[in-house]
C-alpha cells in the first residue's frame, strides 16, 4: 500500500505542472469611479467607449452588475476577498483591511498560493499608504497621480506624498478658483485638461508597464490586474479625449423636482451627504464643464483599456487569458440631488463588469440577470480550477457564461454602512436602512427610481419577499466613522 501511495504522489508531481500550465491566464482591468456611462450599457447618449464596447462583444456583458459598496475601500476589499461589507465590517474608506482580518485570504494571494505568477499595478486596493498587502504580489507598480499626489515603493510600504500640501493656494486649482468658496476636499475636487502626453500620465505609465508584463514568456499561469485611476477625481485627461464632447451639446441628466420628498429620514441624509459641491458647481455655473470632463476621463480609461486589449491580441497569450472588467462603484451626477457616490440608488451601484473568457470559449452574449461583484472571486476560482474557499459570499458565474439566460436564484446585494442595505432584482430595487427606513422602487416602470413605492399597499408581499434577502447577520463597523 505504501509502495502505491508513494507511486500516486510522484505521478501527481509530474502531472502538476503540465496541468498548471494549461490553466487560463487571468488579464484584470479595474476603473474608478466609472458609472454605467458607456456604450455597450446605453447610460449616456454622447459618450464614446469604442474598446470597453469591443470587450464587450467579444465576452459576456452583465447588463445588471452592481458594486458591493458604493465606496471605494469598502467595494475593493469586498470584490477582492469575496466577503460582503456586512460580513467584514468595512464599510468605508478609512480602515485597512489587512490589519483587521490578517487571515483573510484575497484574490491575489490565493492565486499566488496556488502557482500563478501575480502581478498588480495602480489601484487595485485603496490607494492611499497602508491598503495594499504587498506580500499577496510576485510584483506591484504602486499607482501614480497627476498633478495631486506622487507615490512610491520604500521599504516594502506604499508612500504617498502631497505635491499640493496643506496651504497650497488654491486658487491655482483651475476649477476650484472659480467657485464661491473651496469644497470640501479641494485639493481632490478639480478637473480640465491635462497637459500631459497619453504615456506621461500616471494611468499611461501603468498601462505602459502592464503592455510589458504582458510581452513576456511565461513558465507559469499569470494573473495581472490593472488598476486604472480614471474617472475618478480630478477629471483630468489629455486634451484630445474633451475633442470628443462638445460643450455646448452635452445633455444634462434629467432630475424630477422634489425627488427627494417621498424618501425616509436616512434616505434624505444619504443623498445630502456633500451636496454642498453640487451647489458650487451649479452655483459657479461650472456642472456641464464637470460632466464634459468626465466624459472625457471616460473616453481616456477607455483609451488605456484599447492599449491593454491590443497588447494581449497581440502576445503568445492571447488563446488562454480570461479578461475581466469591471468598476468599484458608480457616480451620481445630480440625480437624487447629489453628487459623487455613497448611496444605495442604481446611479451609484450600477457599473461595467465584463467577463471575456478565451476565444474557444467566448459566449459574446449579454447576461442581464442581477449579479454583484461580489461574485467575482467564486468565478475566477471556477474558471481557473483554484481550491474552493469556504464562507465566500458570493457564487460563481459560470452558468451564466457558460448560457447568459441561465437565471440566478440570488440578487444584488449592495450595503453602505452598518445595516444598511439595497436589493436589486432585474425588475425591483429596494432599500432597507438601519433605522428601519424603506424604499422600494418597480425598475420597469421607473427606471429613474423617482417613486418610492415602499408605503403602497398594492406592493406588500413584494416588499417582504425582497426584506427576506437582506443579510441578517451585520458585523459592527470596525471604522470611527458614522454613514451618513
Amino acid at each position: 500500500m505504501k509502495t502505491m501511495a508513494t507511486l500516486a504522489f510522484l505521478l501527481s508531481l509530474l502531472i502538476l505542472p503540465s496541468h498548471a500550465s494549461e490553466r487560463p491566464n487571468v488579464l484584470m482591468i479595474i476603473v474608478d469611479d466609472m458609472n454605467d456611462w458607456v456604450g455597450c450599457l446605453g447610460g449616456h447618449p454622447l459618450v464614446k467607449t469604442p474598446n470597453i464596447d469591443r470587450l464587450a462583444k467579444r465576452g459576456t456583458l452583465f447588463s445588471n452588475a452592481h458594486c458591493a459598496a458604493p465606496v471605494c475601500n469598502a467595494s475593493r476589499v469586498a470584490t477582492l476577498t469575496g466577503l460582503r461589507a456586512s460580513t467584514t465590517g468595512i464599510y468605508d474608506n478609512s480602515v485597512k483591511w489587512q490589519e483587521h482580518l490578517p487571515s483573510t485570504i484575497s484574490l491575489p494571494q490565493h492565486f499566488k498560493r496556488n502557482g500563478y505568477t501575480v502581478l498588480g499595478g495602480g489601484k487595485v486596493f485603496h490607494h492611499m499608504p497602508g491598503f495594499n498587502r504587498l506580500s499577496d504580489w510576485d510584483d506591484y507598480l504602486p499607482q501614480q497621480f497627476d498633478g495631486h499626489f506622487q507615490q512610491s515603493l520604500h521599504a516594502g510600504k506604499n508612500v504617498t506624498s502631497f505635491q499640493f500640501p496643506k496651504g497650497y493656494p488654491l486658487n491655482q486649482l483651475p476649477q476650484v478658483k472659480a467657485l464661491a468658496r473651496p469644497p470640501r476636499n479641494a485639493r481632490e475636487f478639480d478637473w480640465g485638461e491635462l497637459n500631459k502626453d497619453i504615456f506621461e500620465t500616471g494611468d499611461g505609465k501603468l498601462t505602459e508597464w502592464a503592455k510589458t508584463q504582458l510581452q513576456q514568456p511565461r513558465q507559469q499561469p499569470f494573473l495581472l490586474v490593472a488598476g486604472i485611476y480614471r474617472p475618478h477625481l480630478p477629471f483630468y485627461a489629455p486634451k484630445r479625449f474633451f475633442e470628443h464632447y462638445p460643450h455646448d451639446k452635452i445633455p444634462i441628466p434629467t432630475v424630477l423636482p422634489g425627488d427627494i420628498s417621498d424618501l425616509p429620514s436616512s434616505g434624505k441624509k444619504f443623498a445630502s451627504q456633500r451636496r454642498e459641491d453640487l451647489d458650487l458647481v451649479q452655483e459657479a455655473g461650472k456642472f456641464r464643464s464637470m460632466m464634459r470632463a468626465y466624459l472625457a476621463s471616460i473616453s481616456f480609461a477607455d483609451f488605456l483599456i484599447g492599449n491593454l486589449l491590443d497588447e494581449l491580441e497581440a502576445s503568445e497569450h492571447a488563446d488562454n487569458t480570461i479578461v475581466v472588467l469591471w468598476s468599484d462603484h458608480g457616480w451620481h451626477f445630480g440625480e437624487k440631488q447629489h453628487l459623487h457616490k455613497m448611496t444605495l440608488w442604481e446611479r451609484a451601484t450600477r457599473v461595467p463588469f465584463i467577463i471575456s473568457l478565451p476565444a474557444s470559449q467566448m459566449s459574446r452574449e449579454q447576461c442581464n440577470a442581477p449579479v454583484s461583484l461580489i461574485d467575482l472571486f467564486p468565478t475566477l476560482i471556477d474558471l481557473c480550477g483554484l481550491p474552493n474557499l469556504d464562507k465566500l459570499d458570493g457564487t460563481s458565474l459560470r452558468p451564466q457564461l457558460e448560457d447568459p439566460t441561465t437565471p440566478r436564484d440570488r440578487p444584488a446585494i449592495i450595503t453602505h454602512g452598518y445595516n444598511n442595505h439595497a436589493v436589486r432584482t432585474e425588475r425591483w430595487r429596494y432599500i432597507r436602512y438601519s433605522d428601519g427606513g424603506e424604499e422600494l422602487y418597480d425598475l420597469l416602470t421607473d427606471p429613474h427610481e423617482w417613486h418610492n413605492l415602499a408605503d403602497s399597499p398594492d406592493q406588500v408581499l413584494v416588499k417582504h419577499s425582497l426584506y427576506q434577502l437582506i443579510p441578517k447577520s451585520n458585523t459592527k463597523s470596525l471604522s470611527k466613522k458614522r454613514i451618513p
